[in-house]
């Protein structure tokens, strides 16, 4: 069996906004999510900046008291993304779709780091016999994907990924294998993150991966000269992925079609992109040859990964030109949306997915703000400071995660 794939729902929990009126909005107009880090004392911190959430109501977004209490803050993102995405599919389990034929595929990079820190406190601090009873399926990186199927009756197919930085990336191609070839007729696909805490800050930037800049709006610089790294945020990205057939048998809105995906491994260093982008071309290859992309017809757009790391941006500009020739790669319009969000780990690749399936709907490229200084190993054309207006055809996300993990989708953009 071989299945058209749509996507007839979407939800987001992001620096730039809490729905996807609000994240697309913020996005067209180039507005920075970044800020100062709020909630500890960053005197203490040598990261003064973060993409954080801003004013979370899990009350408006389906979550009970009972829901915040038991969950972790990245799966209460994963839990209001979903809730949002499932309302506005129209997908109720039971009544337009069997439960064994939805799934969910919900991925998280870190997992509860919030519920870890404190559970650590306590055992360090009052014993053993103080640690919660829900510490476990609070922490565990898959409980997402678990209390979204609860949630929403899915039955059938549920496989959370962890890939790191492109865990919403591979989260969202695998669900759409999955239903391209039978094993589902629909799945809730994502990825949440809520690891911006001083652990993890600690982490990040003792690696040297994190920008050390204060300020706010010259933090995350993404094919700058001037870039220092990446900035660490937090949200959620979810998308309802459905066969056409039912999709079309019901009457669902339709954003975009999930038409090509591909993964390869760099097998080169556990945190550092390998320099050739070999790896990295192929993943985009696989995409665009699933999709059917002829570089004389179709308009692209490329949401790169653009970290603002010196040696990702390079490296993924290398393979960008491997993946589709030099000349194919000039003509693609390519944009970095963690100029204005962040890096949101786990959540990134889905967020981003989001935002090219809006690129392709409304005929907008958003824009890689602060790139006032372009460096010169990255010469293409990364759509600098104002979004502009262009008839895309096909849109991929490209998403790198530490361990050499490389992924992308490809979208096309539905006439239906």
């Amino acid at each position: 069996m071989d299945r058209r794939v749509v996507i007839t729902g979407m939800g987001v929990i992001s620096p730039v906004g809490n729905n996807i009126n609000d994240f697309w909005n913020s996005l067209v107009e180039g507005k920075c999510g970044i800020d100062t880090i709020k909630g500890y004392d960053i005197d203490s911190l040598p990261i003064k900046v973060a993409g954080q959430v801003k004013d979370f109501d899990p009350s408006a977004n389906g979550l009970d008291t009972a829901n915040v209490r038991r969950s972790d803050l990245y799966c209460q993102y994963a839990m209001a993304a979903a809730y949002q995405a499932m309302m506005d599919s129209g997908l109720v389990s039971g009544e337009n779709i069997e439960p064994e034929r939805l799934g969910s595929y919900i991925g998280s990079g870190i997992g509860g780091m919030q519920t870890f820190v404190t559970e650590t406190e306590k055992l360090l601090k009052e014993g053993v016999g103080r640690i919660s009873p829900l510490f476990v399926p609070m922490m565990i990186s898959n409980i997402a994907a678990g209390n979204v199927a609860i949630k929403f009756n899915a039955q059938g197919v549920c496989l959370p990924v962890v890939t790191a930085c492109a865990t919403g990336t591979h989260a969202t191609g695998e669900a759409y294998r999955a239903i391209r070839y039978g094993y589902a007729d629909a799945i809730i696909a994502g990825g949440a993150e809520a690891a911006v805490h001083p652990l993890a800050i600690g982490g990040f930037a003792n690696s040297r991966a994190l920008s050390r800049e204060e300020d706010p709006l010259k933090a995350s610089l993404p094919f700058n000269i001037n870039r220092k790294g990446f900035v660490i945020a937090e949200g959620a990205g979810i998308m309802v992925l459905e066969s056409l057939d039912n999709a079309l048998k019901r009457g669902a809105h339709i954003y975009a079609e999930v038409v090509g995906y591909g993964n390869s491994c760099d097998a080169h260093h556990y945190t550092a992109p390998r320099p050739d982008g070999i790896p990295a071309s192929r993943a985009i290859k696989q995409s665009l040859a699933e999709a059917g992309f002829d570089a004389e017809k179709d308009v692209l757009y490329i949401n790169a990964h653009g970290t603002g790391t010196p040696l990702n941006d390079a490296s993924e500009t290398t393979a960008i030109k491997l993946a589709l020739g030099e000349e194919a790669a000039r003509k693609a319009i390519i944009s970095s949306t963690k100029s204005m969000t962040g890096h949101m780990l786990g959540a990134t690749g889905a967020v981003e997915l989001i935002a090219s399936a809006l690129t392709l709907k409304n005929g907008i490229v958003t824009p890689t703000i602060g790139l006032d200084a372009p460096d010169p190993a990255c010469d293409l054309d990364y759509t600098p400071n104002v979004a502009r207006k262009a008839d895309v055809t096909v849109a991929i996300s490209n998403s790198l995660g530490f361990g050499g993990h490389n992924s992308c989708v490809a979208l096309r953009k539905w006439n239906g």
